[in-house]
């Protein structure tokens, strides 16, 4: 019923940028906490950022100063934009909606995100 559509990955150079969306569908809390996600193969998904409905924000170490969560409340669309992109960054980027705590989480389908130097 909730769905998650991540758009915006693509191929890359190294020191460029991406702009990744997610878009919302279905029963979205308007309390909902959206965040990014990422996985690269052979580790573990790790928060990338993650945003509040009040719009608190929390960033990975390793992408502070480089990328900005930002959310379009009235669109149920959060984005994402990525800049100073390194190969390290490369990943599927998920998109994820959670609120009641974790009663209600929802995942997206992924995104590639691909950097090369």
């Amino acid at each position: 019923q909730v769905q998650l559509v991540e758009s915006g990955g693509g191929l890359v150079q190294a020191g460029g940028s991406l702009r990744l969306s997610c878009a919302a569908s279905g029963t979205i809390s308007s309390l909902s906490t959206m965040g990014w996600y990422r996985q690269a193969p052979e580790k573990q998904r790790e928060l990338v950022a993650s945003i509040t409905s009040g719009g608190s924000i929390v960033y990975a170490d390793s992408v502070k100063g480089r990328f900005t969560i930002s959310r379009h409340n009235a669109k149920n669309t959060v984005y994402l934009q990525m800049n100073s992109l390194k190969p390290e960054d490369t990943a599927v980027y998920y998109c994820r909606s959670n609120w009641r705590g974790y009663e209600y989480v929802y995942w997206g389908q992924g995104t590639q995100v691909t950097v090369y130097s």
